[in-house]
């Protein structure tokens, strides 16, 4: 059976150019936009899953109706420590977006956080809490 693996997540955007604003601050990187841009994606290393980003009227007429947002996060991203959620989710909010949770302690050992895009896509951000030593009493 031949191998596969997750090579894309696509999302849709109302307007490219705040779209691409709100990934800016998660640490994508994207080529010009221009006002003939319909589906965008950042640089991307070979090998990397691939963020996809369409206009709403490129998915309308790829699927024959309008896509909507989902209500549960379509993907998550890796931060490097836990003060990088900190940091990620402040300045998304600083920024204007949507900040849906504040960044906490999950109990399955990662600080989390959730924010969403400018079209409603949630998107988690997690990194590993450091593992804590029972202290001696």
């Amino acid at each position: 059976m031949p191998k596969r693996r997750l090579d894309a997540v696509a999302v849709s955007s109302t307007d490219l150019e705040k779209t691409a604003a709100f990934y800016r601050l998660l640490g994508f990187e994207f080529p010009d936009i221009t006002p003939e841009t319909k589906h965008l994606e950042p640089h991307t290393a070979p090998g990397d899953c691939r963020l996809m980003i369409d206009t709403v009227e490129l998915m309308t007429q790829l699927i024959g109706t309008a896509p909507v947002p989902p209500n549960h996060s379509s993907f998550a991203m890796l931060c490097d420590t836990p003060g990088d959620v900190d940091a990620v989710a402040a300045s998304v909010k600083a920024a204007g977006y949507d900040l849906r949770a504040e960044p906490w302690d999950a109990f399955w050992g990662q600080r989390y956080a959730i924010v969403a895009d400018p079209d409603g896509y949630q998107i988690d951000l997690f990194a590993e809490l450091p593992e804590q030593i029972p202290s001696e009493g």
